[in-house]
């Protein structure tokens, strides 16, 4: 039987072992005393008879060493992906427990920042805060403020929050005639229940935006190899008016790129592609872009140095064109029929546009020709045009 998941996150010492134990109701995990903490590696926990329809995964505790306590979000981090790479559905988080420590409580801002941070990949899977040890009833309301008003302070992850659950997952003495029995494991069960099917759409939504953005980065690694490919071919004392002489590392480039967004080889496809290559080298746009760079005013090149960074330039825009278009056949926007689509955002991407985000970096090529130094500035100049769709974005 297929069972969710609940990413259990805390600080080493606030009982995360010991609530696990309490809502399976079976010692499943080591448990220990004060603050040093027991959980050295993430742990998958379910109970054997089914009455508990999810599975906990434990974490290691966060400690005040910064060191150690970026080995426990590191540790957090490198399982979310590992899941995804390999493509369990099992491995999918569909509800977080932000454990705080109900005697610590000064310390809420501070260990919720934290665990942000540890799951981060999970932006959208909803949050349950539970405060342990909450031995005190009257300081119960403050906790539960002191943990909105936490999360009040990150938008992020503020709209996720669904619950504050104070508990006490064991009996806890307090005086030779006093002690604070369990409670609130129940309503930690029931609640966690409730938020799952939206944890179900939540968890899919995060884990697409995950594999989209592993594509983006590998896409632009490709744009950045063949931009510094197309600074050292335009650099040739071969002049390329029609960017003719790109158009093996353009070729290369495009379908290295649409490799990466699953795009396959069929006469639809390639039509698709080549419409891309098209726009590049022998288009109108093509040609007016490289005039347009070869007019800015008040730059002095040489003719190599200038035809390199031309060269760059259109190796970026098709690169960075050519990630949007795969990006949205990807998504089912659009379809690799959309022909005219396509070259039109080709050609917008050669545009005057692309010119003038140029500009700044060309002029810092004056006087140059060192071609190391070339290519890093064209790729700052790449990178720059990254920057500025992913804000757009």
């Amino acid at each position: 039987m297929a069972k969710e998941n609940v990413l259990v996150l805390g600080n080493s010492g606030v009982g995360k072992s010991t609530l696990i134990n309490a809502v399976l109701g079976e010692s499943v995990a080591k448990t220990g005393s004060g603050t040093k903490g027991i959980t050295d590696k993430l742990a998958v926990y379910e109970s054997k008879d089914e009455t508990v329809p999810f599975r906990l995964i434990d974490t290691i505790g966060f400690v005040p060493n910064i060191i150690k306590q970026q080995q426990a979000i590191a540790a957090v981090k490198q399982w979310s992906r590992d899941c995804v790479k390999e493509g369990k559905e099992d491995g999918q988080i569909n509800v977080i427990w932000f454990c705080v420590d109900g005697t610590r409580r000064k310390l809420f801002d501070e260990d919720i920042r934290s665990m942000m941070r540890a799951a981060s990949m999970w932006k959208s899977v909803p949050i349950v805060v539970v405060i342990t040890k909450s031995y005190s009833v009257p300081d119960r309301s403050e906790n539960m403020e002191m943990v909105r008003q936490a999360f009040e302070k990150h938008h992020n992850y503020g709209s996720n929050l669904r619950a504050i659950i104070p508990v006490v997952a064991e009996i806890y003495t307090l005086n030779d005639t006093a002690y604070a029995p369990p409670e609130g494991i129940s309503e930690l069960i029931e609640t966690t229940g409730k938020c799952i099917p939206e944890g179900l759409r939540a968890a899919k939504k995060d884990v697409g935006v995950f594999v989209l953005n592993r594509k983006r980065a590998m896409a632009q690694s490709v744009v950045a190899a063949s931009t510094a490919a197309g600074v050292v071919v335009g650099a040739v004392p071969i002049p390329f008016q029609d960017a003719l002489l790109l158009g093996p590392t353009e070729v290369a480039e495009v379908n290295a790129i649409a490799k990466i967004y699953g795009i396959g080889k069929d006469d639809t496809s390639k039509q698709f592609l080549n419409s891309i290559v098209e726009v590049g080298t022998v288009s109108v746009a093509a040609r007016a872009l490289i005039s347009g760079l070869k007019a800015v005013p008040g730059i002095n090149l040489a003719a190599s140095v200038l035809d390199a960074a031309i060269a760059g330039v259109i190796i970026t825009a098709i690169g960075e064109g050519s990630i949007y278009a795969f990006e949205q056949v990807y998504l089912g926007n659009k379809s690799l029929t959309d022909v005219d689509w396509v070259k039109k955002i080709m050609e917008s991407q050669m545009s005057a546009t692309i010119v003038e985000k140029a500009k700044p970096f060309l002029t810092k090529l004056s006087n140059e020709s060192d071609k190391k130094t070339i290519i890093a500035t064209i790729l700052e100049f790449a990178g720059s045009v990254v920057q500025s769709k992913q804000k757009k974005n």
